[in-house]
């Protein structure tokens, strides 16, 4: 099953079958006796490892979650994921027929070239971090052979975008220790695609990213979703014409229908014909990202997954109780190729309404687990306390969705802060907001307050409209990794509280 044609067009059986083999040679030969972390897990709940044989089995593992990587007497706690062999746990761990394999290589190749050939698959060697967004960042370190994994994930999802191998790229995500920068750059290496990085705003700068659109003549264009369609609207007011681009790829955030609508109508007055929107999904502890296939009318078609790889599953995120197929919950994944940092039922925070199919994709008809499109933080659902009485549950993803309707907007921020900047005062909800010239803005004002009460039960204290330069500015679409869209400016005040009282304290 080491063949990615022969895997994506396998059987639902096949490929659990294959799941079912690879976690219970993972966990046995790798994870438990290898994992500092998950060997003291094993142990502690009395899992014998090799009573995991199946997918279903799993359900018998407790969680890890992004606090099991942050300890406050212990920074380095992360390294605790990272696998760790000696000679003395690969002796104890491995079956006879990988310890002969192992001696035989020895007596082919001598003591040092396996010793190298060993350190290229487990030594780190390269690391990205968690963009920090809710906690400080956390590092996850590849071996080589994590390092081989991303890039060949990265050819695997060129495949599904169905890019031709004389297409070139365009990367215009920001240059960073982040998963998506070397997601690109490694794909594209590994399918011998042509591909040009400039690093996102940053570095090149708009300018310098419209010169290079209009030298190279990509036909794809990789970015993040705001600063995407920011090149794009400068490029067509500069009189660009873009006919040479056949697909757009957006990752990093969030991508909403009517985005995807947008970015069509802009590239057609840029002189594009049939485009492609499609989006992708990664996090850092995966390693590795997933995308939509080419479908009619930009139309989702879910994340096309890698089963030989990982497994994914869908729990209800309060009883953590596997969902079926198609259910709503929270995504929980689990590594069952790595070396590195490694992880197993890794709760990511990620809802997913529709969860994870596994019937084959309408489109391109492969058979992989497909992970639905439509995925929101859990942490997006907020208690916004807008009165000292009664608060109201408001969730952050609808509030992006409900904005991006209306084609009259340029460029949108949702700023969540304190009346009067007062900590101890009622929360507030401003929208700013950058706008068409033609647009009458009392009446928008009047239907974006209008349309987000009915979406939230909660009204906006203030819509204000600003010059899209300004916006763009506050957004920090030209240098930073990520658009600022929503801010919540809340915690930035209890923190600035809780140091100065500390601060009279002493």
């Amino acid at each position: 099953m080491n063949s990615w044609t022969q895997l994506q067009r396998s059987s639902a059986q096949t490929i659990r079958a294959c799941q079912n083999r690879k976690l219970n040679e993972f966990i046995n030969f790798y994870l438990y006796p290898f994992s500092p972390f998950y060997k003291n897990l094993f142990d502690q709940h009395r899992i014998p490892p090799r009573s995991i044989r199946s997918v279903e089995d799993l359900a018998r593992i407790p969680f890890t979650t992004k606090n099991d990587f942050v300890g406050e007497t212990n920074p380095d706690k992360f390294r605790e994921f990272v696998l760790r062999p000696s000679p003395e746990s690969v002796q104890k761990a491995w079956p006879f027929p990988k310890l002969l394999a192992l001696k035989l290589s020895r007596w082919a190749k001598g003591e040092s070239r396996l010793r190298e050939e060993f350190a290229r698959e487990f030594r780190p060697v390269f690391m990205t971090f968690t963009s920090g967004t809710t906690q400080n960042p956390v590092a996850y370190f590849y071996s080589r052979y994590d390092i081989d994994n991303l890039s060949l994930a990265g050819e695997r999802l060129i495949d599904v975008l169905d890019v031709a191998p004389a297409d070139y790229l365009l990367n215009l995500f920001p240059y960073a220790p982040h998963l998506a920068f070397w997601q690109v750059v490694l794909g594209g290496l590994a399918a011998g695609n042509f591909i040009l990085s400039t690093g996102g705003g940053k570095v090149y700068g708009t300018e310098g990213n419209i010169k290079a659109v209009m030298k190279l003549r990509p036909a794809v264009l990789l970015g993040t979703p705001g600063y995407v369609y920011h090149i794009l609207r400068e490029a067509k007011e500069r009189g660009c014409v873009l006919d040479f681009v056949k697909k757009v790829v957006l990752g990093a955030a969030r991508i909403e229908p009517f985005f995807k609508l947008k970015l069509t109508e802009i590239m057609s007055e840029l002189g594009a014909g049939e485009v492609k929107v499609l989006g992708t999904y990664g996090f850092t502890e995966a390693r590795m990202a997933w995308t939509e296939c080419p479908a009619d009318h930009s139309a989702s078609t879910g994340y096309h997954t890698y089963p030989d790889k990982e497994i994914f599953e869908i729990i209800d995120p309060e009883t953590g109780q596997v969902r079926p197929e198609g259910g709503d919950g929270e995504l929980v994944y689990t590594s069952i190729d790595s070396r590195g940092s490694s992880v197993l039922r890794y709760r990511t925070g990620d809802f997913v309404k529709g969860g994870i199919t596994y019937q084959p994709c309408p489109y391109c008809g492969r058979t992989v687990p497909r992970i639905s499109s439509d995925i929101s933080r859990i942490s997006d659902v907020r208690d916004l306390r807008l009165t000292k009485i009664k608060g109201s549950l408001v969730n952050l993803s609808k509030c992006s969705a409900l904005l991006e309707e209306f084609r009259e907007i340029e460029e949108w921020q949702m700023e969540i802060c304190k009346k009067d900047g007062d900590p101890y005062e009622l929360d507030q909800i401003n929208i700013y907001i950058a706008c068409k010239e033609s647009v009458a803005r009392d009446r928008l004002k009047e239907a974006v307050t209008k349309k987000f009460y009915l979406e939230t039960e909660v009204s906006p204290n203030a819509v204000v409209f600003l010059p899209l330069q300004d916006l763009v500015a506050r957004l920090e679409l030209e240098i930073s990794g990520k658009e600022k869209r929503i801010i919540d400016r809340r915690g930035y005040l209890r923190h600035n509280i809780k140091n100065t009282l500390t601060d009279k304290k002493e």
